[in-house]
Parts: C-alpha cells; structure tokens; sequence
C-alpha cells in the first residue's frame, strides 16, 4: 500500500474564510436579487458609511478597483505633464501605472530594508532630482507594503515643506494602524483595494478612497461615474467608470464584520513564524506603535542563497511560496524612462533578489504553519 502526500497547503485559504460566513454572504447576495439594483444599490451607501466608522475618515467613497482609487485621487487632483510624482520602486505596478496614465513624470524612491517601505531620505534626494530636471513636483504616494503602513510623519513633513500632497496607497494595509490612527486618516487621501486575496477582499474587483475633504470626497463621486454633475447626463468633468456593483458591496459588508476577529489572528500568526523562524532568515519588522494587517508575511532569505531552488523543494514538499517583487518598477522596460532618485536604487535591487513570501491568511492552523516553517528550513 502507497501513502498519498500531504495535500498541498493554500496560499490564501478564501475556502476557510467562506465557510464561515457562507449562510450570512448567500443571504446579503439573495437581498440584492430581491431588489434588483446592481449598480448603486443600497448595500454601496451601507458599505461606505459602515468603512467611515471602522476606520474613522470622514469620507469613503467605494469604487471598482485599488488601481482605480489611485486614479481617481490624481484625476480630481488634475494631475498632468510637466508634474513629478514619486511612488517607491519596490511595490506593484499599480501605483505607478496611474501616474503615467495621465502623462506625469514618475520618480522611483528607494526604501527601507526593514520595513520595505519608502525611505524618506531617498525621497528628498528624488524631489532635488526632479526639479533639476524641470519637472514640477506635486505629489507623493508611499505605499504601506505587505500591510505596514509607511512612515507617515516623515514622509508628510517633507511633503509638507515642499508643497506637496500625499495620497497613501493601502492596498495591502487597509485595517492596519499607525500610532493608534488607522489606515485611511494618515493622508490627503487613502487608496485600497478589496481584490480577493487582500486582507478584507471582495470575491471580484473593488476599492475604495478615504479622506476627511469633502470637496474632493465629492469629485471623487463624480469622476466614478463618467464626470456626472446632476446627472450622469450632465458631464462636469472627465470621468471613467469606477462604480463598485451592488453584490461586491453586500459581500464586504458581511466580511467587514469578522474583519477586526481576522486581523487579531493573522497577527498571531505572525509572531507564531517570527518566533520559529527567527535565526534561520530575516524576518519582518513592524516598528513600535504600528500595527500590519499581514497582507505578506515576507523574510529575506540568507545571503547568496537560491531562491528558485529553495521554492522549488518547498513546492516539492506541497508548500507554496511567492516573490513580491523579482524585478522592480525601475527596472521594467515600460518605466524604464522615468526617474530615479540618484540614479540607483540600492536597497531596492537588493530586497528584489532575496525576498520571498510565505503562506499567510487568518485560518493558518498550527500544524499547517510548523509544515511551512519545516519546508522553508530544511530547504535553505
């Protein structure tokens, strides 16, 4: 007789997660076939205001994707050519894909090898280096990696001095807190997504922008939906559709309400690998007084080691590993003409080549982590 392996441990286990609530999500989406509204239902208004009260912003404005909150925020900011805006290297291609939408010149910023977030150092070597090349600077988007959330008071007090705004991207920290302030009421305004494998994810695309400004919580509403003033037939402004659908609203209504209970285990899950990993690579800082959300729990492995081959034997012994992120937005050919603060990115080249980013999700049970944790040793 032939044992059968060990089923494969999941990355992200939604499955988990869906079995918890899954009597409460059919119920909110049977409410919405009842009423029949599937754009701007309802549940849309109910999910913002129930947002505005968990994360304490004045303002939430619930829209069709993360990507799309950064977008709207430059939009009703009137970005344009001639502007600089300076985003770190080391993140998805997201917040810088918006910046060039519009036609802005986007410069790179370094980042912390701590916190793999931006490095406000760099950042002022960036805004120098964009006005010696004739740009204008106006904004600043740091991004609260893997569910961290930047160096805010840095990063605004440079911002401040130098006439900029700041647009916080939480797509991977939404519900994380900052100095007991949470994600959403640490910027002019906040992005997040609600893509399905983010903290408080959506079973489709969605987001949301967060700010305590009325006015531009208002532009916000008409960019998402084709500039309307009055109506959407009266076009004030240029605008796209953003709208998030009725049924994605009435699912994260429900999964809002476990979200807090989901936050308190995936940071136990945290320190249970900090705690057993510790010693055999490089594991993640959260600095004091800030609380992550764990989108990633991301180590940096050894130096000189190969990290194809260490993923190949963990995938081998049916446990999964990802890299966030091998080649970073300076390097990719599609910005390859936009600026870099110094010409170099240091800290991010290295973090591109050692990172790597475990199983991680709010349903990881002891054994299953002692499983990745083995996978991950033996295979250094």
């Amino acid at each position: 007789m032939t044992s059968s392996s060990p089923e494969p441990v999941r990355f992200v286990d939604l499955a988990a997660q869906q079995a918890r609530i899954r009597d409460r999500v059919d119920a909110a989406v049977a409410r919405v076939f009842d009423h029949g509204q599937y754009i701007m239902g309802p549940e849309v208004a109910e999910f913002e205001a129930k947002l505005s009260a968990h994360c304490g912003a004045a303002h939430s404005v619930a829209c069709s994707s993360g990507t799309d909150a950064l977008a709207m925020v430059l939009m009703a900011k009137n970005v344009r050519p001639g502007q600089a805006i300076f985003c770190p290297a080391f993140t998805f291609v997201a917040t810088a894909e918006v910046v060039a939408w519009l036609g802005a010149h986007i410069w790179f910023v370094d980042v912390d090898a701590e916190t793999f977030n931006m490095d406000p150092a760099s950042l002022e070597t960036a805004i120098a280096s964009a006005r010696a090349a004739g740009h204008a600077p106006v904004g600043v988007i740091p991004v609260d990696l893997f569910g961290v959330p930047a160096d805010y008071d840095a990063v605004s007090k440079i911002a401040a001095r130098e006439g900029l705004w700041v647009l916080g991207d939480g797509a991977q920290s939404y519900g994380a807190r900052y100095h007991n302030r949470r994600v959403g009421t640490l910027a002019m305004a906040t992005a997040t997504s609600f893509f399905p494998a983010k903290p408080l994810g959506a079973y489709g695309d969605g987001g949301a922008v967060f700010t305590d400004d009325a006015e531009l919580a208002e532009t916000l509403r008409s960019i998402l939906f084709h500039g309307k003033g009055a109506n959407q037939y009266d076009n004030v402004r240029i605008g796209m559709t953003g709208r998030i659908d009725t049924v994605q609203a009435a699912i994260l209504i429900e999964k809002l309400a476990i979200f807090d209970d989901e936050i308190e285990a995936r940071n136990r899950i945290a320190a249970r690998y900090t705690s057993l990993l510790s010693g055999h690579v490089a594991t993640p800082v959260v600095p004091e007084g800030l609380q992550s959300v764990w989108a990633q729990y991301t180590v940096k492995l050894p130096e000189a080691a190969d990290r194809a081959a260490i993923q190949a034997r963990m995938k081998d012994k049916g446990v999964p590993s990802a890299v966030y992120y091998a080649k970073p937005l300076h390097r990719q050919d599609a910005y390859s003409h936009h600026g870099v603060a110094g010409g170099e990115l240091p800290v991010t080249d290295m973090l591109s080549g050692c990172v790597l980013s475990l199983p991680m999700h709010p349903y990881l049970e002891d054994d299953t982590q002692d499983r990745v944790v083995e996978a991950l040793i033996s295979s250094l």
